[in-house]
This record gives structure tokens, C-alpha cells and sequence, in this order.
């Protein structure tokens, strides 16, 4: 359930850019008359619409993800605050400038507000949080958990500039499949890893001789 809801509004953001990309005059048109009023000049165009409409659903369902954990008496953790910060603020400046280039930046900052959560609380703070969240299921050595968390911090700056590479580079499109696929692809791909070094740092059991029968 949990995982469904995290993904949600980049699924969400995903489909709606793909249906309004498909239908660039459509998108332009309902843009400028239900959403006009939010926008500079009051009209949007076709090469802008989806990516506008795209905020507005995103923006909406984190919204919506941050109020059902809320009234059904569940914490909010902090990285979906950040999130939704970045969300309002980003998205916000995309729909009045109609301009891609603030919400194209929120994954870059919210990566990089991930790596740095990790960065303060291991090296200033003294907490690591990758141990919190795993030590009661995975006994490790301090060195190795020391080394997992310097992998999320480089992991995490590292995706905040392909992002970015991404973004300047290529068509808005490609950085729409990047975002979903592309970013999604990575994160499993890392986690594999983690988990394959982690195995090969844990305690072997010792197996206990079996007792000889008694005469």
C-alpha cells in the first residue's frame, strides 16, 4: 500500500503528460480555459499545456497523499514533506510562468535533500538512518553499514545531476520516461546491489554438532 501511494503521483504525472503530449491543441485549449486564471498572460500554449497539466496532477495528488495519511492517523515521513514542499513551491512557478524548467528541477532537489538527510545525520548528527531503518533485520558491522550509507549519499547526488544532464538535454518527453522509467530502473538496480553487498557481510551461523545417542 505504502508503495502504491509513493508512486502514485509519478505515475499519475506520467499519464497525464503522455495523453495531453498526444493532443497538444486540446491540452492547450482546456489549459487556458479552466486553468488560465493561474497563469501569466492568462493563456497557455500547446508546446506548454502538458507539462502544465502534468503539475497540476502531481501537485494535487501528493496533496491528496500527505491529507490520507493524515486523517488516517499515520506519520508523514519526512522525505514526502520535502516533497510536497518542493511540490507547491516548483510546481507553483511552472503553472504561473508556464514554464517546465521549475518542476523539471524538483527531482534533482529532492535527491539531493535525500542525500543530504543522510550526509547530516550520519557525519554531523551521529544517527544513521539506513541502520534505523534496517538494524532490527540486518546485523552488520559498523564499518559496512558506515560504507551503505556513503553509497546512498553518492547515489543520490549522482541522480540529482542525471536529472538534470537529462532535462538540458534531451526532448521534454525523454526526460518524462527518464523520470519514470529511467529513475525507477536505477533505484532497483541499486537497491539489488545493496542487498548483494549486504549479504555478503552478515554473521554465518555456526551449526551446533548433533548430540551422539546415548547408549
Amino acid at each position: 500500500m505504502k508503495l502504491l501511494l509513493d508512486f502514485l503521483p509519478l505515475l499519475l504525472f506520467f499519464v497525464t503528460f503522455k495523453y495531453a503530449d498526444g493532443q497538444p491543441d486540446w491540452a492547450a485549449a482546456f489549459a487556458t480555459e479552466h486553468l488560465g486564471f493561474l497563469v501569466s498572460g492568462g493563456k497557455v500554449g500547446p508546446t506548454e499545456a502538458p507539462v502544465l497539466l502534468a503539475t497540476i496532477v502531481v501537485m494535487l495528488a501528493t496533496i491528496s497523499q500527505v491529507l490520507f495519511l493524515k486523517l488516517r492517523g499515520r506519520k508523514v515521513d519526512l522525505m514526502l514533506w520535502i516533497s510536497l514542499g518542493l511540490v507547491a513551491t516548483l510546481g507553483a512557478a511552472t503553472v504561473y510562468f508556464h514554464n517546465q524548467t521549475f518542476i523539471m528541477w524538483k527531482p534533482t532537489l529532492l535527491y539531493w535533500a535525500i542525500s543530504t538527510v543522510f550526509l547530516v545525520s550520519r557525519f554531523l548528527l551521529g544517527r544513521d538512518l539506513l541502520r534505523k531503518m534496517l538494524g532490527p533485520q540486518v546485523d552488520l558491522p559498523d564499518a559496512v553499514w558506515t560504507r551503505l550509507t556513503l553509497a546512498w549519499i553518492v547515489f543520490f547526488l549522482a541522480l540529482g545531476f542525471a536529472n538534470l544532464y537529462v532535462a538540458y538535454s534531451f526532448t521534454t518527453e525523454a526526460w518524462a520516461n527518464f523520470k519514470v522509467f529511467g529513475v525507477t530502473g536505477l533505484i532497483v538496480l541499486f537497491t539489488l546491489g545493496q542487498g548483494v553487498y549486504m549479504s555478503r557481510h552478515l554473521p554465518h551461523e555456526t551449526e551446533t554438532p548433533a548430540e551422539e545417542p546415548k547408549p
